[in-house]
């Protein structure tokens, strides 16, 4: 029997080779008639105004990334308390733990302000 971990170097090999594969076909076959049209900036249909790189406040991005590391924890989450009743008692500490992790993080992300609308 071969060793497992081929198959698992094989599937690497193999999901790498596939995204490249698909991007140097698309660069090699696909059209290349670039034109002052195509290279203009496109917004929903209309034209824009004043410049298009605008920077956006960075705590946007920090509260959707807390919100999203919560999201998924209550996914994680679920499960457990729905299987609660069959799972002995080591595992209603760790879920504990796994809690009280989540609200140190939600305490530390509160402390620095990231949850503050300015």
């Amino acid at each position: 029997m071969p060793n497992p971990w081929v198959f698992i170097g094989l599937f690497i090999i193999i999901a790498a080779i596939i995204p490249i594969g698909a991007i140097v076909v698309a660069l090699i076959l696909g059209p290349k008639k670039p034109n002052p049209i195509k290279q203009s900036t496109y917004e929903c249909g209309l034209e824009t105004v004043g410049d298009s790189l605008v920077q956006f406040k960075a705590q946007y991005y920090v509260f959707a990334l807390a919100f999203l590391i919560f999201d998924v924890e209550a996914v994680f989450l679920f499960p457990w308390a729905i299987a609660m009743n069959k799972m002995p008692l080591y595992v209603a500490l760790e879920g504990v733990i796994f809690i009280v992790i989540l609200v140190a993080g939600l305490v530390y992300t509160w402390r620095k302000g990231a949850l503050e609308w300015v």
